[in-house]
């Protein structure tokens, strides 16, 4: 797949390149275990799109096609027709017969969306478009194109769709109580389904460094000659590793309501995948087929869902990660860590260490001698 270099609206002049294309490639192929597993589940509810897709007259699908057919601008040979290239090429390389229909929104922050439940459409804002430069702006169509190949406009929708039942009902306790515990782990798919996406838009540029570049950008506005990629790198690893057991539960407060991963994360997570045999496999040709879709197991998604999950328990350096990756390894001392992982408990004595103020005589703490002296216990040795 040839790239022609141009210079058009201010972009970079990209040298022609050649592109792997992956013929008949499954989703399955980038998506995030989690996020796999959820969609392979979903998918296997005979008639499940069919339902959803007959409630879409809840939702504003409708209204919001004519609000971008009418206040936006259509993406084409003749309106951003560089954009109209990258959007075809990346239908292309992930081999997605109908190219879904593109829109530029006037918006000054930057973003994009694929929506729909009929047919995906994908929206950029402005405020992207005069961010990123051709190959950035290539990884993000690529990241939209992944969620209209991975189905994650419907799926997604769901998670709309329940937040906005939640407020309609926030007056029934127990009712508004169950559907946002849905919501939940809804946004924690959503989460993986970002970086699943994000995934697709590696494999549509093939190149890892514009994927970085665009991730600092959105992190850090349009400053290059300001950022380096190997400190924004950094800057992940210091996340997850530092601090106590309070930033730990800082970290999960903050990232519950959000729909997507931080920016740091995000970059971090990639260039791990980037560097792995999935990824290189990928690049040769080895991957799994659309047509092999039917024959995937729900419950093997599932154990490789929870094998990821663990394998990032045991892998992470975040401290509340290692405290439970040490009591799933039978370690001792529990009151002892969960202590010093809160920085310790202000005015508390540990309890193997006798109060200045303690009235006891030797006598008294010597064992009567008709009984053996108590054994040592973990505790004790703290």
């Amino acid at each position: 797949m040839s790239d022609n270099g141009h210079q058009q609206n201010g972009h970079e002049n990209v040298p022609s390149r050649q592109r792997r294309r992956f013929e008949g490639i499954s989703s399955r192929t980038y998506e995030h275990p989690a996020d796999r597993s959820a969609l392979v589940a979903l998918r296997k509810l005979s008639g499940f799109d069919t339902v959803f897709k007959a409630l879409s007259g809840l939702l504003p699908e409708r209204s919001l096609r004519l609000l971008f057919l009418s206040d936006s601008v259509r993406v084409s040979d003749a309106q951003f027709a560089h954009l109209n290239t990258m959007l075809r090429d990346a239908c292309h390389i992930l081999d997605l017969e109908k190219v879904p229909p593109m829109y530029v929104a006037q918006d000054p922050q930057p973003n994009a969306m694929c929506i729909g439940l009929d047919e995906p459409i994908i929206v950029v804002t402005t405020g992207l478009v005069e961010l990123l430069d051709e190959e950035e702006m290539r990884a993000v169509v690529g990241h939209e194109v992944g969620h209209a190949l991975s189905g994650h406009a419907v799926y997604r929708t769901i998670l709309l769709f329940l937040t906005n039942l939640a407020l309609r009902v926030a007056w029934i306790p127990l009712g508004n109580i169950a559907i946002m515990a849905i919501v939940t782990a809804l946004r924690e798919w959503f989460r993986k389904s970002e970086l699943s996406a994000d995934r697709a838009g590696l494999l549509v540029g093939q190149d890892l460094k514009a994927s970085m570049r665009g991730l600092m950008k959105l992190a850090g506005g349009n400053h290059l000659h300001e950022m380096n990629v190997d400190a924004f790198l950094e800057q992940a690893e210091e996340y997850e590793a530092g601090g106590d057991l309070r930033d730990s539960v800082l970290k999960i407060l903050n990232t519950l309501p959000r729909t997507h991963p931080f920016t740091t994360v995000r970059a971090a997570e990639l260039k791990k995948w980037a560097e792995s045999r999935d990824y290189q496999r990928i690049m040769d040709g080895h991957y799994p087929r659309r047509t092999e879709d039917k024959e995937t197991s729900v419950s093997d998604s599932f154990r490789q869902s929870a094998a990821s999950y663990a394998t990032d328990v045991k892998n992470s350096k975040d401290p509340l990660m290692k405290l439970v990756s040490d009591i799933a390894g039978g370690a001792g001392d529990l009151g002892g860590r969960v202590r010093r992982g809160f920085g310790g408990f202000a005015g508390g004595t540990p309890k193997d260490q006798t109060a200045p103020n303690d009235q006891t005589t030797p006598e008294d703490r010597t064992p009567p001698k008709d009984q053996p002296p108590r054994d040592s216990t973990p505790e004790d040795d703290d």
